[in-house]
């Protein structure tokens, strides 16, 4: 009947395309509320463009770190 097996590598695949579209879309989304407050505030450089993206960059390489472990369980 239905292999268990065969399913997994599909799961694993499906498990690490979703943590890269995680990645992608935390900073996107960062960068565009970042760009939104800089212009609202009228800032000369990009600092919250800036501050957003490395806090989005931090939260989610905590976030792939858990994933990973809970994985590997």
């Amino acid at each position: 009947m239905n292999n268990p097996k065969r399913k997994r590598p599909l799961n694993t695949y499906i498990r690490f395309t979703s943590i890269g579209f995680q990645l992608g879309a935390t900073i996107y989304f960062a960068a565009y509320i970042g760009k939104w407050l800089d212009a609202k505030f009228e800032t000369e450089k990009k600092v919250f463009t800036l501050l957003l993206i490395l806090i989005s960059l931090v939260v989610s390489i905590w976030n792939i770190t858990r994933q990973l472990k809970n994985m590997d369980n």
